[in-house]
């Protein structure tokens, strides 16, 4: 009797489980039947809706539900997602559904993550969000929705992602004092108005562009409290009873006159301190003169390889006619007559001499627009990448101070310069060398059997490298940008590290004499390779953001491939709804990132497009790929 009891309750758990997924299976097929479009193919043969394309199930029950980029259209009805009652994320992102949210979502109370930027939805947000007390990322970016945001998300105190960018919200930015763990905020790009609640003053300026809000962190609003007036008559000076009494008009000639003298005295010692550092910054080891060489110089050759302008790029290819000698008594560098000098920055001249490096043995990596690299093997065992310099365009004064500024660029995605040479023939550039060469050899050399894949992981990693060194080169003011970024420009260490090389030496030779070469990655605004501005090295940044992700070689970047205009391609996949074809084969095994995948190829697409004003800065791109590589809560 026991033993029936036990049976018919199993019998009837079999039978309530099977009925909540038939339950889940005919909702979607009512989705689908609603909005499904071409590529959106479920073989229904196949009884159980878990092993279709973008379904995941726990426990027999429909959780996942992705479909970004799958050619959907049409309204969500209602009574079929919202009786997916055990699903917990929703991505349907990149499509073109249009219409109001279905009223019914509130029935999917254990909703964590909600993706449907891209679309035409329309309406106003209903109240019904308010019940998903489980929701930790929502994100309805580019759509058009309208009417005020509801206070009512202020219960959804689990948020961390509330991205409501470019859409056509309207009326006062609600107090949002509840969410305790937001980390990504944006309303950029609506109709509000009004000023900015105290509990958003953090957020930064970038979160609120485009609207008519006031308040911190923009501006001031209208009628706020401002600083009181500096009195124009004199200067008032609080006594010990708080009162005010103003200086006569020459004991302010008397103060004025002094703070001049002042200032000139301070500038002449800052002046004579200046001096005296740099003359120590660029001490220089001074060697004899060295005859000039009877013979051809090595190295300037043409050499039948990809253009490469990093100082290396790893090919280990290299023959031994391609090794050449930087000093060995018959060849060496330098100029008649020319006392020769080696200038280190900071400590590094510890590590060698002149001498040294006068005597390794280089072998050649690459040539390029500014010149041809070497991997230089000193005899006491120290590897460095020499760039000689072709066809400096600038004097020698300038052409010095530019490099001087270089050497001081300091920051752990950057390949630092150790030291320069310089005489009326010679130009030379010692760099870091990196092992493991440029990304341009990993993502398009050998596709053999030995070759290693770079994963999700790396390329997502690589990707956060070359961002945070392009920030940091504009941190250094307005006027600074790197002016040649491209794959090529980008090293590798051991552990896949990104360094970006070659900053900052755009301006110090003439015009390219193939301007074709670095096309594909030039902003559309850029007539002068030598004058680039940082919204410029945006463009040339998220074009190479879609190289890491399509493993595709923009226009002209190599020698013997033709290449595909990428930021052009790309919009036409997504345009004809054919996701499948973007991404790097070798990505495609790694569908539990498709989700930041596709958020990062979004952001290339927002750093190449047409106009430069609407492109983010490098800050707000290395922000936006750090969120990328965090964990979602589940």
């Amino acid at each position: 009797m026991v033993l029936l009891i036990i049976f018919i309750i199993h019998a009837l758990m079999f039978v309530s489980a099977s009925s909540d997924l038939g339950s889940d299976r005919a909702a979607l097929l009512a989705f689908r039947s609603a909005v499904g479009g071409r590529t959106f193919l479920w073989n229904t043969t196949i009884t159980s809706p878990c092993n279709w394309a973008g379904v995941q199930c726990e426990n027999n029950r429909v959780t996942v539900l992705r479909l970004p980029a799958s050619a959907l259209s049409g309204t969500l009805p209602v009574n079929t997602i919202s009786n997916l009652t055990r699903l917990r994320t929703l991505s349907l992102r990149l499509n073109r559904l249009s219409g109001p949210l279905p009223s019914d979502l509130s029935k999917c109370v254990e909703l964590r993550n909600i993706y449907l930027q891209g679309n035409f939805f329309t309406g106003e947000i209903s109240s019904s969000f308010s019940g998903l007390h489980s929701l930790v990322r929502l994100n309805l970016a580019d759509n058009n929705f309208s009417g005020e945001i509801p206070s009512g998300f202020n219960s959804l105190t689990r948020l961390r992602t509330f991205l409501l960018e470019k859409n056509q919200f309207s009326g006062f930015m609600p107090e949002l004092k509840f969410f305790p763990n937001l980390e990504q905020f944006n309303v950029s790009f609506n109709r509000l108005n009004g000023s900015i609640p105290k509990s958003l003053e953090v957020m930064p300026v970038s979160s609120f562009t485009g609207n008519s809000l006031c308040g911190k962190p923009i501006n001031v609003c209208p009628g706020s409290k401002t600083q009181p007036a500096i009195a124009t008559d004199g200067i008032d000076i609080g006594n010990s009873n708080n009162k005010k009494k103003k200086l006569s008009g020459g004991a302010i000639s008397g103060i004025v006159i002094g703070s001049i003298a002042g200032f000139f005295i301070l500038l002449l010692i800052l002046f004579v301190l200046g001096r005296m550092k740099t003359g120590d910054k660029t001490r220089a080891l001074d060697v004899e003169t060295i005859k000039p060489p009877e013979t051809e110089v090595p190295g300037e050759k043409p050499i039948e390889k990809p253009e490469n302008e990093g100082v290396n790029n790893g090919n280990s290819v290299a023959t031994a006619e391609a090794a050449v000698v930087l000093n060995s008594g018959e060849e060496n560098w330098g100029g008649t007559g020319a006392k020769k000098k080696l200038v280190f920055f900071g400590d590094y001249y510890k590590a060698f001499e002149l001498e040294d490096l006068l005597r390794a043995s280089a072998e050649v990596l690459g040539k390029g627009t500014l010149g041809t690299a070497y991997k230089a093997v000193l005899e006491i065992g120290t590897i460095v990448a020499v760039k000689r310099l072709k066809d400096v365009s600038i004097s020698e004064s300038e052409c010095k101070e530019k490099i001087e500024t270089v050497g001081a660029m300091n920051h752990e995605n950057l390949v630092h310069l150790r030291a320069y040479y310089f005489s009326r023939e010679e130009k030379l550039l010692v760099f870091d060398y990196m092992p493991m060469g440029s990304l341009s050899a990993l993502l398009h050399g050998s596709k053999g059997a030995g070759r290693t894949p770079l994963n999700w992981e790396i390329r997502s990693s690589i990707a956060l490298g070359i961002a945070r060194g392009i920030e940091y080169l504009h941190s250094q003011g307005p006027d600074v940008s790197h002016g040649n970024i491209k794959s090529s420009n980008v090293l590798l260490t051991k552990s896949y590290e990104a360094r970006v090389s070659d900053f900052g030496l755009a301006n110090l030779v003439g015009p390219p004499s193939s301007p074709t070469r670095v096309v594909g990655y030039r902003a559309p605004e850029v007539t002068d390779p030598r004058k680039v501005s940082q919204k410029a090295d945006v463009y040339s940044f998220g074009v190479l953001l879609l190289e890491l992700l399509t493993g595709k070689a923009p226009s002209h970047a190599l020698l013997n491939e033709e290449g595909v205009d990428l930021p052009r391609w790309v919009q036409s996949v997504v345009r004809e709804e054919w996701p499948s074809e973007v991404f790097d084969i070798e990505l495609l095994r790694y569908q539990t990132a498709e989700e930041q995948m596709v958020q990062l190829l979004q952001l290339a697409m927002n750093c190449t497009v047409q106009y430069p004003n609407n492109r983010p800065s490098m800050a707000e791109i290395s922000k936006q790929i750090e969120e990328l590589q965090r964990p979602t809560s589940h």
